[in-house]
């Protein structure tokens, strides 16, 4: 049997990582598993936007039923909601049980009677603030309007010159009209990112383990040389990975602008593009570890032991990547997202939510492109001397020590 470093047949470097990574792209996009993962990922993305849709468009309306004298307040309801920009919808309703009966079902978030000056709210739990103080305001204004006729002054001139009194409001910043759609973008790309990342770095290991398993490494070594072998696996399981981040993002921003969640501009295409980048920088940081990691075993059966180091790594960026969103300004959440294991999945969030500057994305992106080297290096090396070994499970010092 030939050594990994003396293959009976060589080809040039470049012919051998182009001719694995087209061997791993034919083997992956055309598996019946690569589709339908896709495919199930975009029903799940379809039937998550259209929720979303559906909570958007009901979560911020109430529905507020007018029964008996009540029914005079419709026009000031509507108008004070309009002012004070709370959506509300007004029905009437014709009597007190049939209004209980249409809020204990849901039908109505409220049920409002009595008098203009002596309101009652009924609710099945909870009245909205902005509804409460809008019906505070209405028997406040019924009662004021009483109270100016009785002294013989005009409710409406004073009530004019009541209305014109505000508040002059100046802000140091302006107000971003695109933070809700930040952050709802950024929680998909780091999901996707962290998905994509694990998947993919996973099947890296496990592509390694079946050739180990079936000796069919041994064969491949005889014509490539280890170092080609491993990066024409990593750029072809890679090429896989973005074409289906890219296919998922791009058909997530479609359908999320379709269904109104979400509206297509600079802010959606740019996270998308950072996305992309982030991908192929974290892919390449954790890909050759999880090489190494995967060519210490021979058996599917002990390929999570190895793995799950790596993993615990990138569940801890993806929990932390949730309280990025929270706070991405704070200083532990800059320190964080510049930290090579960590910024594929939390400088995107950041990006997308507009508090990295580009100082810190330059930052980043230098120490995981060093780190990258320096991983590659060493998942290289475990890799070239362990590839080649069967049986037991390799020690990763004896892995170094070659």
């Amino acid at each position: 049997m030939n050594g990994p470093g003396n293959p009976t047949r060589s080809v040039r470097p470049a012919t051998a990582v182009r001719l694995v990574a087209q061997r791993e792209l034919n083997t992956r996009l055309r598996t019946r598993g690569f589709l339908i993962g896709t495919a199930v990922i975009l029903v799940v993305m379809v039937g998550y936007l259209l929720l979303q849709a559906s909570l958007i468009s009901n979560a911020d309306r109430t529905t507020v039923g007018l029964t008996g004298q009540a029914a005079a307040v419709a026009e000031p309801v509507r108008e004070n909601a309009k002012q004070l920009g709370v959506d509300v919808e007004v029905v009437r309703v014709g009597d007190q049980q049939d209004g209980r009966s249409q809020v204990e079902s849901g039908d109505l978030d409220v049920l409002v009677s009595g008098n203009a000056a002596n309101l009652r709210a009924l609710v099945k739990s909870d009245l909205d603030q902005q509804v409460h103080a809008l019906l505070n305001e209405i028997s406040r204004q019924e009662v004021l309007n009483a109270k100016l006729v009785e002294v013989g002054a005009d409710p409406a001139e004073v009530m004019g010159e009541v209305a014109a009194a505000q508040v002059q409001v100046n802000s140091l910043e302006p107000a971003d009209p695109e933070e809700g759609q930040r952050v709802v973008i950024a929680m998909v790309m780091m999901f996707l990112l962290y998905m994509s990342i694990a998947t993919y770095g996973s099947l890296v290991a496990q592509g390694i383990v079946e050739e180990k398993a079936s000796r069919v490494v041994e064969i491949l070594l005889s014509t490539v040389r280890p170092w080609h072998l491993l990066l024409g696996k990593v750029i072809g399981l890679g090429l896989v990975g973005l074409t289906q981040l890219f296919v998922l993002g791009a058909a997530g921003l479609a359908m999320a602008s379709a269904t109104g969640v979400l509206t297509v501009s600079g802010v959606a295409t740019k996270t998308l593009l950072w996305g992309l980048l982030w991908y192929l920088l974290g892919f390449f940081l954790y890909a050759t570890v999880f090489a190494g990691a995967g060519s210490l075993v021979s058996r599917q059966e002990d390929m999570q032991t190895v793995l799950a180091p790596i993993t615990i790594v990138l569940i801890v960026g993806f929990v932390t990547g949730i309280a990025v969103l929270q706070m991405p300004d704070s200083t532990t959440t800059t320190v964080l997202s510049l930290l090579p294991p960590l910024s594929p999945i939390l400088m995107p969030s950041r990006i997308a939510t507009g508090a990295a500057g580009l100082p810190e994305i330059a930052a980043a992106l230098v120490l995981t492109l060093a780190t990258i080297a320096a991983l590659t290096w060493l998942g290289g090396r475990v890799y070239h001397t362990a590839v080649l070994r069967t049986g037991t499970r390799i020690r990763l010092k004896d892995a170094l020590r070659g």
